[in-house]
């Protein structure tokens, strides 16, 4: 037999069938690269930088999104040397690195020490998705957010922002395009809240959607209201909206230290499948 080719190239709209066959491999835990490459056709224009894949013997292996977020796709040991270099080649547009612990892992191993220090490192994330059925009652009053409530829910997802990142989305004058993102997904139907007396209590957003899965981000509880249940009983319901009106299976990640939030998660009927890592700069 004669010895594997590998190559590295970028990819583009031409590569799209066979991209989408690789990350159909793993489609939950692949749904952000099917998105990007469904919404985007894998053209740098609409990209914000590019996606890269390994070819053994001209068939597609294993990729890496490179672009705010870097993302590997089905990379395993024997494609990290070869993938490196195009992950250090993107290091001026990426603040995230995220995605299944033992690709990000091998990745940084190679590309950290030249990319030097993070601003946080968070390794062993549950990866979780919904088992089908809510183990507990969906709240009938979490429904999906009004185009003319951009101006309630808004505080909620910059407090939530604040609190998960450790830095508010509207530092460095970055609030209009933060809240454009998010009046975008109230238009698409990907905005979740419960509303009383004004004030949006609980709040969620599916970040990422595909024809298999869709990810769940920003689940959001208000200081004074949390320990009531509203986050268990919130993706109840979230994950009932989502699974009957945009894709079959729902997923999110979690903080491995945010114990409360998986407890919540669990007692939805969110069940782990993976370990994720995220780096951000």
């Amino acid at each position: 037999m004669p010895p594997a080719n590998p190559y590295v190239r970028a990819l583009g709209p031409d590569d799209v069938p066979e991209f989408l066959r690789l990350v159909a491999r793993d489609p939950v835990v692949n749904v952000f690269a099917d998105y990007r490459a469904r919404t985007t056709k894998l053209d740098r224009r609409w990209l914000g930088g590019e996606v890269v894949g390994r070819f053994v013997d001209n068939t597609l292996v294993a990729a890496v999104h490179i672009g705010a977020n870097l993302v590997p796709i089905q990379v395993g040991p024997e494609d990290i040397e070869d993938l490196a270099d195009a992950a250090l080649s993107g290091r001026r547009t990426v603040s995230t690195i995220v995605g299944p612990e033992q690709s990000v892992d091998a990745l940084w191993a190679v590309i950290g020490p030249r990319w030097g220090r993070v601003r946080e490192h968070r390794p062993r994330q549950p990866h979780m998705e919904f088992g089908g059925t809510p183990l507990v009652e969906p709240d009938p009053l979490v429904r999906r957010t009004e185009p003319g409530e951009i101006d309630l829910v808004y505080p909620a997802c910059v407090a939530m922002y604040t609190e998960e990142v450790g830095l508010s989305p509207e530092w460095g004058g970055g609030g209009d395009l933060y809240k454009t993102r998010v009046r975008q997904l109230i238009a698409k139907g990907w905005q979740f809240s419960r509303v009383e007396d004004g004030r949006v209590v609980f709040k969620a957003e599916v970040a990422c959607a595909s024809p298999y899965a869709a990810q769940v981000q920003g689940v959001y509880v208000v200081p004074d209201r949390r320990g009531e249940g509203l986050a268990t009983r919130g993706m109840a319901a979230v994950a009932e909206l989502v699974r009957a009106e945009i894709a079959p299976a729902v997923s999110l990640y979690v903080n491995e230290h945010n114990t409360g939030a998986r407890i919540a998660y669990e007692r939805t009927g969110f069940v782990e499948t993976a370990r994720f890592t995220t780096i951000m700069f």
